[in-house]
């Protein structure tokens, strides 16, 4: 008999609550699909680094996995609590026929059983097969060979989808129980006449909560957009966090207080059509779903601004990655290195060979250690200076203390970096960006990284004038040019001051020399192979360097652009991963909530057809109705967003670029666009089946 009742019961939940099981299919669907990658790598032909990239995302994404169990566990709860309040009557009849608490337990389990089964087969089924366009998803951002491509099933992520959703459902099991052992029987029978108790709160004090909410989300949005800088680490951002969290809820619960008195004071809004009736609703609704509406809202913020942010990260970190390798190889090492020098804290001593071999030339150094010059092409050499009596503090001056404030990060102690023209203009023509020219007492700065620009700018707005090894040099140009020397995955030069080449800087001045090269050839098999010699602990030149005690540091285009994929693919895909999640929670709980609403009302819209309303003035009563609801969350949730994407690209400025800022931002809103219309229109679909007249 439970068997049989549990089993229509199931039925008939699917049809008044599809969403419920749309939802949790799509978590377990989701869910197997960004753990099974481990599967899915093993097909793809990739380089050792590449395999390590792969590896470290796939162990972060599992510790993210933890993290959105958890999401999706209390999503569960949330609409099995939904789900049990609609049957309270029924559940009551069950009592009054002579069915003990402890049976109808077995009924609820029973059900959650079956549903968790369907739910979890179709989840898994529909996770297999999204998996592999997964595998095409990180074969293209890797740029790997896809010829091994086949149908893949991983063992362990359906084991673990499994393990965790069993612990959710054993959860929901006992919420379940504990909920019904609470019920009375009088209460049950008597669920659907009871209307929610309501509040009402005073207009004066909802306009003064209104505008003390107003101030505090205007405090928070000051901090992250003009004060940024400051916020360095998570305690100075703690204030402007608990301060947009506050200032959320106190919107929502202001709205309901003053929002239908002022709109009542329009007679010919509120008198129109079924206003008065939707405004009422959408009133009641904000007063009761206080909490529920603000943790939806910030739920979507987070969803718009993350994808937003990591969409834009990634598409600058692949522009610039273009931009910023021109060539194969980069090399540099310390130059005139003293006897003794302190290092992390610590007195560092040099043998005499160290000493000597900081003194000759990266290319002599190369030759010295076995290295065949003849696999490189266009090399070039050039010495880096660097002196103490220039340092970042004695090029902002007077602007230092200014300076400091905004930039209390920053290392004003180091020691400027100098080039002589005519080597710039050597790395210049080989990375083919700009070349400069300089009369006899000017200099130029060339950076790259927005933030020094703007730092260095107000500088040399009034021709700075710089004393370099003991000569006057004024600035040629009252703003900072674009260039760089050295390779990077991002624009991360904070500066180098150009000089005259007949400046009397001294070889003790010398801080580094820098070789720039290229391979010398077509085939990325040899291209490979002199990699290996660069990148590899175990090839002949690093353990003839390391035998010597010497050390030669560097970059490579292919090691640059290989680590820069990862990074922003492991980025990207843990965005995706929590904001799909975070929309899939917040929509369903919205979806739910509504449903259940609906179910509740349904009288009302029953009374509404008998004072006169025809099918379509009530189809639309619901519309606005369950418009309002889904679009209010969503419209306070963007307003934050606008602010905490200026934050991020603040905080990250010189990796994400504001350019790439409106394809992601219109990529996020297509995206949100189909998950949360879709549910906005199932939900809307589904009510009105709830209220249409038997």
């Amino acid at each position: 008999m439970y068997f049989k009742l549990s089993l229509k019961n199931m039925k008939k939940s699917f049809k008044d609550y599809s969403i419920y099981f749309l939802t949790l299919m799509l978590g377990v669907a989701i869910f197997y699909m960004f753990n099974s990658l481990d599967s899915q790598q093993a097909m793809l032909t990739v380089s050792q680094s590449q395999k390590e990239i792969i590896k470290l995302m796939i162990s972060m994404l599992g510790y993210v996995s933890i993290f959105v169990a958890v999401i999706l566990a209390l999503l569960i709860v949330y609409a099995n609590n939904f789900l049990i309040n609609r049957r309270k009557k029924e559940f009551g009849i069950y009592m009054t026929l002579g069915m003990g608490k402890r049976q109808i337990s077995k009924i609820i389990l029973l059900e959650t059983i079956f549903v968790g089964i369907i739910s979890l087969a179709a989840g898994l089924v529909v996770g297999v097969f999204a998996s592999q366009f997964m595998s095409i998803l990180v074969a293209k951002t890797f740029e790997a060979d896809m010829s091994k491509f086949q149908f893949v099933f991983s063992k362990n992520a359906c084991i673990k989808t499994c393990i965790y959703f069993a612990i959710m459902y054993i959860a929901v099991m006992i919420f379940n129980t504990m909920t019904v052992s609470r019920y009375k029987l009088i209460n049950l029978l008597n669920a659907n006449k009871k209307n929610e108790k309501i509040k009402i709160k005073n207009p004066f004090v909802s306009v003064i909560i209104f505008i003390m909410a107003c101030i505090l989300l205007g405090i928070a949005y000051y901090k992250v957009t003009v004060e940024a800088k400051t916020l360095s680490t998570f305690i100075s951002m703690l204030p402007p966090i608990l301060m947009g969290t506050i200032g959320t809820f106190c919107v929502f619960w202001s709205l309901s207080g003053f929002i239908l008195q002022i709109v009542q004071k329009r007679k010919n809004t509120y008198l129109k059509g079924t206003n008065m009736f939707v405004l009422r609703q959408i009133n009641n609704k904000i007063n009761t779903t206080v909490a529920s509406m603000s943790v939806i809202c910030l739920m979507l913020f987070m969803t718009i601004t993350i994808l937003s942010s990591s969409l834009s990260l990634r598409n600058t970190m692949q522009r610039d990655l273009k931009e910023m390798t021109p060539v194969d190889l980069n090399l540099y090492k310390t130059a005139n290195l003293p006897e003794k020098y302190m290092r992390y804290g610590k007195e560092i001593t040099t043998t005499k060979e160290q000493r000597e071999n900081s003194r000759v030339t990266i290319e002599e150094t190369l030759k010295n250690n076995g290295f065949d010059m003849n696999l490189l092409k266009d090399v070039i050499e050039i010495p880096i200076y660097a002196s103490n009596e220039l340092t970042g503090e004695d090029f902002f001056k007077s602007k230092l203390s200014e300076i400091k404030e905004q930039y209390s990060f920053f290392n004003f102690g180091t020691a400027e970096q100098i080039v002589k023209i005519s080597d710039y203009n050597k790395v210049a023509r080989a990375y083919g960006i700009d070349e400069y020219e300089l009369n006899v007492d000017e200099y130029i700065v060339v950076c790259n990284f927005d933030g020094m620009i703007a730092m260095r700018n107000q500088v040399l707005e009034n021709e700075n004038i710089l004393q370099i090894a003991g000569k006057e040099y004024k600035s040629k140009y009252n703003e900072c040019k674009s260039g760089y020397i050295l390779m990077s995955t991002s624009h991360t030069n904070t500066g180098i001051i150009i000089v005259p080449d007949d400046c009397p800087l001294t070889e003790e001045m010398k801080e580094q020399k820098l070789l720039i090269a290229n391979y010398n050839t077509d085939s990325d098999e040899e291209k490979e192979r002199i990699e290996e010699i660069f990148s590899s602990d175990n090839s002949g030149l690093i353990q003839n360097l390391a035998d010597k005690g010497l050390s030669l540091d560097g970059m490579t285009k292919i090691v640059i652009i290989e680590s820069s994929v990862g990074i922003s693919t492991i980025v990207t895909f843990i965005a995706i991963y929590l904001g799909i999640i975070f929309l899939i929670a917040s929509s369903a709980i919205l979806a739910l909530k509504q449903l259940t609403e609906s179910s509740d009302n349904k009288q009302r819209y029953t009374i509404l057809r008998k004072i006169g309303c025809d099918e379509k003035m009530i189809n639309q009563a619901l519309f606005r109705q369950i418009g309002i609801f889904f679009g209010l969350p969503l419209v306070l949730a963007i307003i934050h967003s606008i602010f905490g994407i200026q934050f991020i690209l603040i905080i990250l400025s010189g990796i994400a670029d504001s350019k790439e800022l409106i394809p992601s931002i219109i990529a996020t809103i297509l995206f949100m666009g189909v998950i949360y219309g879709t549910y906005f229109m199932a939900t809307y679909i589904g009510s009105k089946n709830i209220i249409r007249e038997d």
